[in-house]
C-alpha cells in the first residue's frame, strides 16, 4: 500500500506547496478595486477632457493645475493610468508629457457620442458602496440598499430612484451603454417584420433610438414611469425623435411590485425588455411575461436582453459578477439561455431562440402564435 502513495506524503494530508509558487492571480483579483477607483477618480477628475480640450500632449503640472489637483498626487494617478494604458506618453527635454489614448478619447470623455463617463460615475457613487456590503448580501440572501443608503430595500425601484439626482445618474447608465451595445442587441435577430414596438422600461430612449436606427419603418412606445418620461423628454428623446413615443405608467412611484405589474400595457407587435427580468424572481418574472402575452399582438413577440450566463453556470466572468451585483442591488439573477426560455415557456411563448451576441448583453426571442 505504501509503494503506491507519493513520496513524502501522507494519506490524508495535502502535499506541501511548490516552494516557487506565487500567487500572480490572486494578487491581482486583490488589488482589483485599485484599478477601478483609478479610472473612477480619473474620470471624475476630468483628466481624459483636459487632455482632450488641450488638443496636445500636457505635462502633469498643466493637468493638476487645470483641475485643481496637487501636482505629486496626479503624477502617481497619470503614471497609473499609463500603466493601464489608458494614456500615452511623449519625452520632450527629459520632461514626460500626456495624452489620450483612443480607447480614452472614444469612451472616457464626457463629451463623446459613446461616452461611459456617467456609468462610470454611477459605478463609483451607487454600486461601489452597495458592494461594500457583499458579505452581508450573500448571508442574507438580500439586497443591501438599506445598510448602503438608509433607504428601504423592500421598494426595489423606490430605492433605485430615491432622488431625482440618482434617477438622472440612472438614466445616464443605460444611455450609454445602449449607445454602446444597443446595436448589437436590436440586429441579433431581424426584427423587421414588428412594425410596433413597446419599450418597457426604455428609461432614456437609447435603445429606442436604436431600433427606429435599424428599422425605419417601426415605431417604439417606451413605457415609464411619469418622472421618468419627463426627464426623458427634457435631456435624451428630442422632437427629431418622431417615431418614439412615450406611455405613462399610471401611478407617480413604483409599488413594492413595480408599475408594469399592474398597468394597462401598450398593444404591440413586439415587446423589448431590456435588462429587466434580471431584477426580479422567477415567480415575477413569470407573471410579467404573463401579462406581456395577454396584450400581445397574434403573431407578436417579446425580445429579451440580458447577460447570459452558461448553461452549466461556468461563465461568462462578466455575467456571474453581474449576478452577484443583482444580489446586492435587486431580487433577481442573472439566468442561462434556458432558464429565460423555460420562463418564456412557461407564460406561453413558443418557438424561443437565444442568440449570444459575442459581447456583454445577449438576446432571447420568445414568439407568440398566430
Amino acid at each position: 500500500m505504501a509503494e503506491g502513495r507519493d513520496a513524502g506524503s501522507t494519506q490524508g494530508e495535502p502535499s506541501a506547496p511548490a516552494t516557487d509558487m506565487y500567487p500572480r492571480k490572486i494578487l491581482e483579483y486583490m488589488e482589483g478595486f485599485l484599478i477601478s477607483k483609478t479610472v473612477f477618480t480619473s474620470c471624475e477628475l476630468g483628466v481624459f477632457d483636459v487632455l482632450l480640450a488641450a488638443e496636445r500632449p500636457l505635462s502633469a503640472e498643466e493637468i493638476s493645475q487645470a483641475v485643481g489637483a496637487s501636482l505629486d498626487g496626479m503624477q502617481r494617478l497619470l503614471a497609473a493610468c499609463t500603466g493601464l494604458q489608458l494614456l500615452n506618453t511623449h519625452w520632450d527635454n527629459r520632461q514626460v508629457f500626456y495624452s489620450n489614448t483612443e480607447q480614452s478619447r472614444v469612451f472616457l470623455t464626457r463629451s463623446s457620442p459613446l461616452s461611459l463617463y456617467q456609468s462610470i460615475q454611477y459605478s463609483s457613487r451607487t454600486i461601489y458602496l452597495c458592494w461594500h456590503y457583499l458579505t452581508d448580501a450573500v448571508r442574507e440572501g438580500r439586497n443591501q440598499y438599506e445598510k448602503a443608503f438608509g433607504v428601504s430595500s423592500k421598494d426595489l425601484f423606490q430605492a433605485l430612484y430615491r432622488s431625482d439626482e440618482e434617477m438622472v445618474k440612472f438614466m445616464h447608465l443605460m444611455n450609454s451603454i445602449w449607445n454602446i451595445c444597443g446595436k448589437d442587441v436590436v440586429t441579433s435577430f431581424d426584427l423587421t417584420p414588428f412594425k410596433v414596438i413597446c419599450d418597457l422600461g426604455g428609461c432614456s430612449g437609447a435603445l429606442a433610438k436604436q431600433c427606429t436606427l435599424a428599422y425605419p419603418e417601426c415605431t417604439v412606445t417606451i413605457f415609464d414611469l411619469p418622472k421618468v418620461v419627463r426627464v426623458s423628454r427634457e435631456h435624451f428623446v428630442t422632437e427629431a425623435d418622431q417615431r418614439i413615443g412615450f406611455q405613462e405608467a399610471a401611478a407617480e412611484r413604483l409599488t413594492a411590485a413595480g408599475d408594469f405589474f399592474k398597468d394597462s400595457l401598450p398593444v404591440a407587435d413586439l415587446y423589448i425588455l431590456a435588462r429587466i427580468l434580471h431584477d426580479w424572481t422567477d415567480e415575477r418574472c413569470i407573471e410579467l411575461l404573463c401579462r406581456i402575452y395577454k396584450v400581445c399582438k397574434s403573431g407578436g413577440a417579446v425580445l429579451l436582453v440580458e447577460a447570459l450566463l452558461n448553461e452549466d453556470g461556468s461563465g461568462p466572468l462578466t455575467a456571474q459578477l453581474y449576478s452577484l451585483n443583482m444580489l446586492v442591488q435587486t431580487e433577481g439573477r442573472e439566468r442561462t439561455g434556458a432558464q429565460y426560455a423555460a420562463l418564456l415557456a412557461t407564460s406561453g411563448f413558443t418557438n424561443i431562440q437565444p442568440h449570444l451576441t459575442g459581447k456583454i448583453y445577449d438576446v432571447v426571442l420568445g414568439h407568440k402564435e398566430t
